[in-house]
């Protein structure tokens, strides 16, 4: 009884965090896991104690898949190479980077624990720095690298760790050993993630049901993510493939109503284990700190904080090195502003879900008997790094954008204003072909004319001139459209009270009120 008490005030203190972060405009996560920090100082505060397949098994593969699902495989594969790079070459270089400087800072830790730690720390989350970049309207670009990096440098992240820990719990390593176990999780999670991808489209789009569509949606990222931690690959590619794979397929496979629930449903979950990580990061740090001696404790905080700063390092001299310095060789005129760019990217590492993850799934022992080696420190350093980079480099992060004066990518609003364009042409097409077809309806086919006329006047002046007195106009119609609709609202709840509506025919005209608002604002 007390554990869902303490989960319901958890749940409760991520609203009330959520609602203070959005109205300060930071991002949530930050917010969340300053929170947490203070709650950890409460006296009373009990610890949490947190099973390490709880993070694995139930969190990390639905944030993984949706993460994919909605990640636009055009952009990915056109940015490929550098977020190839990041994902694989930059989280080796940073896990053998902050093995190095653990071992040389943690008396008597030894290679493969410290290359465990390398590889906890070692991939970045970026559920924080694309919610800023996306409300500062950096170019789009940046945001696809960044959601690019984390779907993939998880793999890497985790195959490294399984190495790591195999060679300190065994006491062996074999580098052949270790590619090839690389390998086999990478290609055997690509094909058994787009193997199950293949077989939940084929049975979603024989389904019209969106209850059951939901249900087999909530079940996709486990059926991935276990089939292939049950077959040795990875459990983490899998999930990311069936994502990717369903997510390009969602509009043959989906209809209107299932793609509008789900999206709804999804992003609720989403938000609630995100919530939930983030503000239990913040809570343990104190309260593992406190168990103690504070000589010790400030010496790993220490030790935590230059790990960090040697992921920065690291990060910013691998970006510059790869991005930076071979567009200067070439003298490339088609990438404004590459070294702005860099620096966004090199200032939006912030770890997270993942690194908690790995962190609180290191073994307890030993298999001959005795405590696994310096796991408590690896523990609070993980989460110094956590909180240091999500805190330090998440608050500064939008400061940055500003300085460098990014804006939104005019190429991207030019294709969606191309694309708004060839659908008002198409839908006026057909409306002029229906006339012949409809001769009694001719009023409301003229009704349909002007309004994809004035839709497509829009579209045309935002194209011109996207800083003009349209903007204003386009807000000004949602409003009275909205008034409108809120007066249908109003005369269908008075029905309801006076008896002449029952609550079924409320509900049904309610829907389509609903959708109408949400097809507005959209």
């Amino acid at each position: 009884m007390q554990s869902a008490e303490l989960i319901l005030g958890l749940l409760i203190a991520v609203a009330a965090l959520v609602t203070i972060a959005r109205r300060l405009g930071i991002a949530y996560p930050i917010f969340l896991v300053i929170g947490g920090l203070l709650l950890g100082l409460v006296p009373g505060v009990p610890r949490i104690e947190i099973d390490p397949d709880l993070i694995f098994l139930v969190v990390l593969p639905p944030l993984l898949y949706i993460a994919a699902f909605f990640t636009p495989v055009t952009s990915l594969r056109a940015n490929l190479g550098i977020i190839g790079s990041l994902a694989i070459g930059l989280v080796i270089a940073t896990a053998l980077a902050a093995a190095a400087v653990a071992r040389a800072l943690i008396v008597g830790m030894t290679w493969p624990v410290a290359l465990a730690l390398g590889a906890i720390v070692a991939p970045p989350d970026e559920i924080a720095a694309t919610a800023i970049a996306a409300r500062l309207g950096v170019p789009r670009r940046i945001v696809t690298i960044l959601e690019g990096e984390s779907l993939l440098n998880d793999a890497t992240a985790l195959t490294i760790y399984s190495v790591a820990i195999a060679a300190a719990v065994g006491g062996s390593f074999s580098p052949t050993s270790a590619a090839a176990t690389f390998a086999l999780a990478i290609v055997g999670g690509l094909a058994i993630g787009v193997a199950v991808g293949w077989v939940i489209a084929h049975i979603r789009s024989r389904i019209e049901d969106t209850p059951v569509e939901i249900t087999i949606s909530l079940l996709t990222p486990y059926a991935a993510f276990l089939s292939a931690e049950r077959l040795g690959a990875s459990g983490v590619i899998a999930t990311v493939a069936a994502g990717l794979y369903l997510g390009h397929l969602r509009s043959r496979i989906m209809g209107a109503d299932a793609r509008l629930t789900g999206r709804a449903v999804w992003e609720t979950i989403t938000f609630l284990l995100n919530g939930f990580v983030f503000l239990v990061t913040g809570l343990e740090v104190p309260l593992l700190l406190r168990s103690l001696a504070p000589a010790l404790a400030m010496r790993l905080v220490g030790i935590g904080i230059a790990v960090s700063l040697v992921l920065i390092l690291v990060r910013a001299l691998w970006i510059f090195g790869t991005l930076v310095v071979p567009q200067m060789i070439r003298r490339r005129k088609d990438a404004p502003g590459p070294v702005a760019n860099a620096l966004v990217l090199s200032w939006a590492g912030m770890r997270g879900v993942v690194s908690l993850a790995a962190a609180l799934a290191l073994p307890t022992s030993l298999p001959a008997g005795g405590p696994f080696p310096a796991r408590e420190a690896l523990v609070i350093v993980t989460l110094t790094v956590i909180v240091f980079t999500l805190v330090g480099q998440g608050l500064t992060l939008p400061w940055l954008i500003r300085a460098l004066r990014l804006g939104a990518d005019v190429e991207v609003r030019g294709h969606d204003a191309s694309a708004r364009q060839r659908l008002l042409e198409a839908a006026t097409r057909r409306i002029h072909e229906l006339y012949p077809v409809w001769p009694g309806h001719r009023p409301l086919l003229d009704r349909l004319r002007e309004t994809y006329e004035h839709r497509a006047e829009h579209v045309e002046r935002q194209r011109e001139d996207p800083a003009s007195e349209e903007d204003r106009e386009l807000i000004e119609h949602r409003e009275i459209k909205r008034a409108v609709i809120d007066a249908e609202r109003e005369a269908l709840l008075r029905l309801r009270t006076e008896g002449e509506i029952d609550d079924e025919v409320l509900r049904n005209l309610e829907r389509e009120l609903d959708l109408e608002e949400r097809r507005m604002d959209a």
